[in-house]
């Protein structure tokens, strides 16, 4: 079969700079982190999202396979793309990055310390709100961990600021109030919010890009639709490769987490075929 040349880079441009298009991700891994991390960079993923919340993320296992790569002369700091994230007490375990007791813009401080530490850098790529302290609207409490982290951004600790869990409302009070606004915004992928349509649509407005996470385990019953198998068979590839490609041709900077090796390959592979304006219309309505 004849298929044209794929349309999406593995790279992409957001003001002004070069990032991968396609993130490993690695939360839920415990003991496992320092392996797979290390199997995905040998893979070819060069952007990693990890997390300094010891509840779901081994921040200092990341850190091992980069030291262990480093180490290997297979890479330099300079190739890969690191975000990580700060997490507000309500979503840590006991295992803390900073003082409970300290202030907010000392908690950022204390946990950006403490990420720099455990993934032996002196910089960071993207640094991340992990969330709103809230779930409706921004609080004075949100405000003052994002001032902390422009704070970082200025100066020059870190490239990008972003924001996760975060619905469109809250994404547009930022927006209007932030001094250095946000240039990445990861949020939980659903198909059946058309794939978090109207975020995607202020981001798209904004300068910013949407990383989609869950892509797949969030969407177990509208994957198994007819069209992803007809699809699957034309382009003779898996339904988990075609929504990654899915998420790449409408912008997205899709996240992948899985712990297998052959799957992480096939993943990368998503840039190898090119999906037509009308598939990608009907994958985004699937669930409708």
């Amino acid at each position: 079969m004849s298929v044209s040349p794929p349309s999406v880079s593995p790279y992409i441009v957001l003001r002004g700079q070069t990032l991968p298009a396609f993130f490993y991700g690695t939360a839920w891994k415990e003991e496992r982190t320092e392996r797979c991390v290390s199997a995905a960079l040998q893979a070819g993923f060069r952007a990693i999202d990890t997390a300094n919340q010891r509840k779901h993320y081994f921040e200092a296992g990341v850190g091992a396979a980069l030291q262990a790569a480093y180490a290997a002369g297979s890479l330099t700091r300079q190739d890969l793309f690191l975000q990580t994230k700060f997490t507000f007490l309500v979503g840590q375990d006991q295992r803390l990055p900073y003082d409970p007791e300290a202030d907010f813009a000392t908690q950022v401080s204390q946990s950006f310390a403490s990420s720099l530490d455990h993934l032996g850098t002196d910089y960071l790529d993207s640094y991340v709100l992990h969330g709103p302290s809230s779930g409706q609207g921004l609080t004075a409490t949100d405000w003052e961990v994002w001032r902390a982290m422009e704070a970082l951004q200025k100066s020059g600790q870190v490239k990008f600021l972003g924001v996760s869990n975060i619905n469109v409302w809250q994404l547009q009070a930022l927006l209007e109030g932030a001094e250095v606004p946000p240039a990445i915004v990861q949020n939980r992928c659903y198909a059946r919010t058309q794939w978090d349509a109207a975020v995607r649509a202020v981001c798209a407005r904004n300068d910013m890009r949407y990383q989609g996470f869950s892509l797949l385990t969030a969407n177990v019953r509208e994957l198994n639709h007819p069209l992803m198998q007809s699809l699957g068979v034309k382009y003779g590839v898996s339904w988990m490769q075609l929504v990654f490609r899915f998420a790449l041709q409408l912008g997205m900077l899709p996240l992948t987490g899985t712990t297998d090796p052959g799957h992480m390959a096939q993943d990368l592979a998503v840039f190898q075929f090119e999906l037509s304006q009308e598939e990608v219309g009907l994958i985004e309505t699937i669930a409708l």
